[in-house]
């Protein structure tokens, strides 16, 4: 292919993959409402031994502790080296209803913004804790399919009080 060839036909496929992603949702309850049926998105759902008020609880202490970070990672193929800076945000928001989490990622360094970001971040995910009973309740994901099994790991140990370490973020796609 001559370059102005293989010029247009990049620009084409840029366009044509830019027109697919027409909105990132910009609050959690876009989140839960956009998730299910989107690509490479999931809904999972856990029950849990433990109240919806200890789960909360727990989110309240580990979510800040553990999560309130600013991740460094570099990637080097033949031909490229990228680093991306990228800080995560924690939000935990406990009503009589249910205990959230909402995780959200800004990129500072490495990644181009394609959408309107919402303050914080796009929205990584959004983990919602209902009661069952008084000692069991409903753990529900909605985020990315792959990609971020440490932090469903960490917030499923948190949730069930079983394992309260942090996830390692720098493993996350």
């Amino acid at each position: 292919m001559a370059i102005p060839t293989v010029r247009t036909f990049t620009i084409a496929t840029v366009l044509l993959l830019c027109g697919c992603v027409t909105q990132h949702p910009q609050n959690a309850e876009e989140v839960r409402k956009m998730t299910p049926g989107a690509f490479l998105s999931k809904v999972e759902t856990h029950e849990i031994n433990r109240s919806m008020q200890e789960i909360g609880a727990t989110f309240r202490k580990r979510a800040p502790e553990c999560l309130n970070v600013r991740v460094r990672t570099t990637s080097q193929t033949p031909g490229s080296y990228q680093v991306i800076v990228s800080v995560y945000k924690p939000t935990v928001v406990v009503t009589a209803e249910r205990a959230e989490l909402h995780l959200q990622r800004h990129h500072e360094r490495g990644v181009l913004a394609v959408t309107k970001e919402p303050e914080g971040g796009y929205y990584l995910m959004v983990a919602d804790a209902y009661p069952v009973d008084a000692k069991r309740s409903r753990l529900q994901f909605f985020g990315p399919s792959m990609g971020f099994d440490v932090i469903y790991r960490a917030i499923i140990g948190w949730a069930t009080g079983k394992d309260l370490g942090c996830p390692d973020l720098t493993k996350t796609g």
